[in-house]
C-alpha cells in the first residue's frame, strides 16, 4: 500500500514549478536527516512563497488513493501548501513522543495558514492518542477554519476523542456556523448526553429569539423522548422547509412510541424519507 508521504510527493510533483519541487526536495533531505527545529520552521515557513497557495484539486483517482492509504483520510479541501508542510513533517525522523512534543510546539507558534496544515495532516502522523490533548487545544481557537480543519472531513476526532471532547467539538461547530455534515462519525459517535447538551442549547437559542440550526436534531433524535420529542415537535412545527425536514428525519430515526405520531403530522416530510428522497444531506 502507498504510503502517505510518498502519495504527497507524488501529488505536488506535477503541481508546482520545477524549482519549487527541486527546493522543498532538498529541504526534505535535510529533515530527513536530523529533524533540526530551525530547519522545520525555516521550512514550514517558506513553504507558501516557494510553492504557493493554489488548491491542491486532487482527481477522484487521486482521492480514491488517499481513502485506501489511510481510512478516513479526505484532502479535497487541501492547499499546495498544506500539503507540502504535511509532507515535511511526515519527513522527520522522530518517534512517537518526540513528535507530539513538537507537534504541540508548533501548533503553540503557528499562524492561521500554518495551524490548518498542522491539524489536517493529524490523520497521518505518528503516535496519534499523544496528540489528542493538543488537537483540543486547536479546538478551543476562534479562528473557524482552523477549528474546522480539525473537526471536517477529518477521521481524528471519530478516532481519538473521547465523548466529552467530541461532545464539545459539535456543541462549537453549531456554536461558530459551522455545518455538523462533514463531521466524520457524526452519527456513530452520537450519545445521550450530546442529545441533552444540545436540546439546552437549543432552548438557549430560542429565548434569545435566535434560531437553532436545523442540523442540531440530527444528534438528537436517536435519543428523543419525553421532553426532547417536545422539542422536535416544536421544529416540526416551524414555517421554515429545512426545520421541519430536519425534525422529520430526527423524529425517524427516535425509537420513542410518541415520535411517529408527530411525524405522521409532517406526512410530505415523512413520505420523502421513506422514499430515500430526504436525508440530512439535504438539510446541510
Amino acid at each position: 500500500m502507498t504510503a502517505p508521504r510518498q502519495l504527497l510527493a507524488e501529488w505536488l510533483a506535477p503541481r508546482v514549478a520545477p524549482e519549487a519541487a527541486a527546493w522543498l526536495e532538498g529541504q526534505l533531505r535535510r529533515l530527513a536527516r536530523d529533524g533540526s527545529e530551525r530547519d522545520l520552521v525555516v521550512t514550514l515557513g517558506l513553504i507558501p512563497r516557494r510553492l504557493g497557495k493554489a488548491d491542491l484539486d486532487l482527481s477522484a483517482a487521486e482521492l480514491a488513493a488517499a481513502a485506501a492509504c489511510r481510512p478516513g483520510w479526505d484532502p479535497s479541501r487541501w492547499s499546495v501548501d498544506t500539503a507540502a508542510r504535511v509532507l515535511a513533517l511526515l519527513t522527520l525522523p522522530d518517534d512517537d513522543e518526540a513528535f507530539a512534543s513538537r507537534f504541540a510546539g508548533l501548533c503553540r507558534d503557528a499562524d492561521a495558514g500554518e495551524a490548518i496544515a498542522l491539524y489536517s495532516g493529524l490523520p497521518l502522523y505518528p503516535g496519534q492518542p499523544r496528540l489528542e490533548a493538543q488537537a483540543g487545544e486547536g479546538l478551543r481557537g476562534n479562528i473557524r477554519a482552523v477549528f474546522e480543519a480539525i473537526a471536517h472531513r477529518n477521521p481524528f476526532p471519530r478516532e481519538q476523542f473521547d465523548e466529552h471532547r467530541w461532545n464539545h467539538m459539535v456543541l462549537k461547530a453549531l456554536f461558530v456556523g459551522s455545518s455538523l455534515a462533514p463531521i466524520q462519525g457524526l452519527d456513530e459517535r452520537a450519545n445521550p448526553e450530546l442529545a441533552r447538551i444540545l436540546c439546552d442549547y437549543a432552548h438557549e437559542r430560542w429565548a434569545a429569539g435566535r434560531p437553532v440550526s436545523p442540523e442540531l436534531w440530527r444528534c438528537v433524535g436517536p435519543f428523543a423522548d419525553g421532553p426532547m420529542l417536545a422539542d422536535l415537535e416544536r421544529a416540526a412545527a416551524s414555517s421554515h422547509p429545512r426545520d421541519r425536514a430536519a425534525a422529520a428525519l430526527a423524529l425517524a430515526a427516535s425509537p420513542a412510541p410518541g415520535a411517529r405520531a408527530v411525524l405522521d403530522r409532517l406526512r410530505d416530510e415523512a413520505d420523502r424519507i421513506a422514499a430515500g428522497k430526504l436525508a440530512w444531506a439535504d438539510v446541510a
